[in-house]
């Protein structure tokens, strides 16, 4: 098994709850992550799997989305209720726009497709685990009577709550990070859904739309902007 370069910061025995129904997959992974000093413990259907995350909190969660009795979607929206922060990688046969938003909305960090290769998978996994162990530099993004509340997790504009999933939120986070810059298509997909941008899909613009709806829909002063051929960008005009 190939080596991977090991996340800096993190436990050896960084914990990770395998939920997949295919044993022959599920020992697949729990070998090679184990090789990369992950603590791998496997359920084989979403009713076990709700029960183990409810037991204890994990560093990472891998779930397969056509999970027995309890689905991936349903048991991702589950864990992401429970454990705000952890990681969620979900795996899939399925791979469009329509099932990756599914997945992005139950609150699923990053999508894998099946059949994949443990290096691809592997690379996934630590570009979350590397996303979780950074310190916060900051705890609450501001511009223009728009709050972002990193600890909490909460959204406001002029004091008014904004209702986002996870996903959202993510987004947000990362415009307003970078507010005044205009970020490209592939800077959001690699750096808010941790993948190479997929030219054949529009994911991000719709996220981009949604986002767009819920924080200046209302609003006099709109902040988010489509910078034509080259991305968008989050600006006070």
């Amino acid at each position: 098994m190939t080596e991977v370069t090991p996340v800096r910061g993190l436990s050896k025995t960084a914990s990770v709850l395998l939920v997949e129904d295919e044993p022959k997959v599920a020992a697949f992974i729990r070998k090679g992550m184990e090789t990369q000093h992950y603590k791998v413990e496997i359920a084989g259907d979403g009713r076990e799997g709700k029960l183990m995350a409810a037991a204890r909190k994990y560093d990472l969660v891998i779930l397969d989305i056509n999970l027995p009795h309890i689905s991936g979607i349903e048991l991702c929206r589950f864990i992401r209720s429970k454990y705000a922060k952890v990681p969620i990688l979900m795996l899939t046969a399925l791979g469009t726009t329509g099932d990756k938003l599914s997945g992005f909305d139950a609150g699923a960090d990053d999508y894998l497709v099946k059949p994949f290769e443990f290096l691809e998978l592997m690379a996934r996994v630590n570009a979350l685990m590397r996303r979780t162990a950074a310190p916060a530099e900051e705890t609450t993004l501001k511009i223009a009577g728009l709050e972002l509340d990193l600890r909490e997790k909460v959204a406001r504009r002029d004091g008014k709550t904004i209702e986002l999933t996870a996903r959202e939120f993510s987004l947000l986070e990362y415009l307003m990070r970078h507010k005044g810059r205009v970020v490209s298509r592939s800077d959001i997909a690699e750096h808010v859904w941790d993948i190479n941008f997929d030219t054949g899909t529009n994911i991000i613009d719709v996220y981009v739309n949604y986002l767009r709806k819920k924080v200046d829909r209302d609003a006099s002063v709109k902040l988010i902007h489509t910078a034509i051929g080259m991305g968008y960008m989050l600006k006070e005009k």
